[in-house]
This record gives C-alpha cells, sequence and structure tokens, in this order.
C-alpha cells in the first residue's frame, strides 16, 4: 500500500510545526509524510513529547502546520472540521446530563435539537458498546471505562468516516485499559472508520493497529512505518502469539534503544 497514494483519506506531506514563530525556535515535528486509507487503523507511538498529539491536532484543524500540507478528503485542512469525530484523553463528559442525552449533546450544540431517529441511533450505539441499561445513568455513576465507551459513542453518533483518539485510555487501568482495547475493535469491526490512534501503548497499538508509525524523540519525524501483519479479528490469543512478541520487540527497540536501529 502506498502511504502517500493520492487514495489516502488522511495525508501529510512534508508535515512540519513549532510553536514558537522565531526562526531558531526548534521544531516540534518535522518531515512527516503518511497517506492513512478508507477505515485503515493507524497508530503513532513514540517517546514523551515527540509530537504525537500535535499531529492529530493537524488533521482535525486546531493546528496549522508551520510546514507542509494536511489534507482530508483530498482537501487541505485549514481549520476545525466538524465532519471528524475526535476522542481525546478523559471522555469530558457533562456531569448533568444522562449517558444518553451527553450521547445527544453534539447534535443539540450544533442544530439545537434533535430528533426520535437521533435517539434511535444513539440507542443503537450504546447497545453495541454494552452501555444500554446505563443510558439513563449520571456520568459519576459510570466506572471510567465505561465513560470512555461513552466518549467513543458520542464521537460516532454524526457517523464520521474519520476518527482521531488521543491517548483515550491512558487513565484506565492496565485489566480495563486491555478489554476496552477489544471493545474498540469490536466497534470498529461492526462500524468502520478511518482512525488515528495516539497512544504510548505499544502492545496496545500492535493489538488495534493495521500500521503503526514510531516516532523518534523531539523533534519528531518517523522512524518506521510498521506493518501489522497480525490476522484479524484480533483476541487475547493474539497478544500471547510469537509475531505479537516480535512486532512488539521492534517498535521497543526504536523507541528504547534508537541508536540499535542506525
Amino acid at each position: 500500500m502506498d502511504q502517500n497514494s493520492k487514495s489516502a483519506y488522511v495525508s501529510m506531506e512534508g508535515v512540519g510545526h513549532k510553536f514558537d514563530p522565531r526562526p531558531e525556535a526548534p521544531m516540534v515535528v518535522q518531515n512527516i509524510d503518511l497517506g492513512i486509507h478508507r477505515h485503515e487503523f493507524v497508530s503513532v507511538v513514540g517517546p514523551s513529547g515527540c509530537g504525537k498529539s500535535t499531529l492529530l491536532r493537524m488533521v482535525a484543524g486546531l493546528l496549522i502546520p508551520s510546514q507542509g500540507k494536511v489534507s482530508v478528503f483530498d482537501r487541505q485542512v485549514t481549520e476545525p472540521r466538524d465532519d471528524v469525530g475526535i476522542v481525546f484523553q478523559k471522555a469530558n463528559l457533562l456531569p448533568w446530563l444522562t449517558v444518553r442525552k451527553n450521547v445527544l449533546f453534539p447534535l443539540k450544540h450544533k442544530y439545537g435539537s434533535y430528533t426520535s431517529a437521533d435517539e434511535k441511533r444513539a440507542n443503537e450505539l450504546l447497545e453495541m458498546a454494552g452501555l444500554t441499561q446505563f443510558a439513563d445513568k449520571m456520568p459519576d455513576e459510570l466506572s471510567g471505562g465505561m465513560q470512555q465507551r461513552v466518549g467513543i459513542v458520542r464521537a460516532l453518533l454524526l457517523n464520521p468516516d474519520i476518527l482521531l483518539m488521543d491517548e483515550p485510555f491512558s487513565a484506565l487501568d492496565a485489566l480495563t485499559r486491555e478489554q476496552i482495547g477489544f471493545d474498540l475493535l469490536k466497534i470498529w469491526r461492526d462500524h468502520p472508520k478511518t482512525v488515528l490512534f495516539i497512544t504510548h501503548s505499544i502492545t496496545e497499538a500492535v493489538l488495534l493497529s493495521d500500521r503503526i508509525l514510531v516516532m523518534s524523540k523531539r523533534p519528531g519525524t518517523v522512524l518506521d512505518l510498521i506493518e501489522v501483519d497480525l490476522p484479524r479479528p484480533r483476541s487475547q490469543k493474539t497478544i500471547t502469539s510469537e509475531r505479537f512478541t516480535e512486532l512488539t520487540d521492534l517498535i521497543r527497540g526504536y523507541i528504547y534503544e534508537p541508536n540499535v536501529q542506525d
């Protein structure tokens, strides 16, 4: 698959960025080239501060790159987009609304109201995420993992073809994080999306992804773009497979022993 093909839904061409406009200021990321194709799941891993979230914010239109071009659906991104779903590190649910009303909130905010058909879709998404019995609960009655599932469902309500996820499971304990990873795979299988997933977890990236972009320390550049050749659907057996271990070890080598890879 040609990562720079014009058929890519999301593309980055020679992308670089710095937050300080002075010429001598250091770059946060530089020389990033990437193409993400329809319904592909691509993760980004790298050391803290290497610019992973900066890439996601540029795709979302929350940042305009200092260098190069970011395109979505073959159109250059120059402003925030409302046709792209975003899931952040925290669910950021409104504490005074029920779970169902939190899911419907983007429609209420954008259009001022929602229809019975919208409510039906919200209920279907909640059922898919295993949250039907919690639809009328308040957010503080849910566990952290359940709250994150609500955040994912909310991002899916407008049915965006592109889903951006910025370390969405980082605040969860290890067991919950693993389970919600499998939940996400089921949601993605049932409702395919083009996903850009930012994570610090190498095992999470290998479990979920079709490809993994491995970044260097700041200024973040591309060290490798790794094809994850593990069969789908993935399960607990995937994590214990020899190939899974080989891929995680390869990525750890880039991040923790970068000189070995030179």
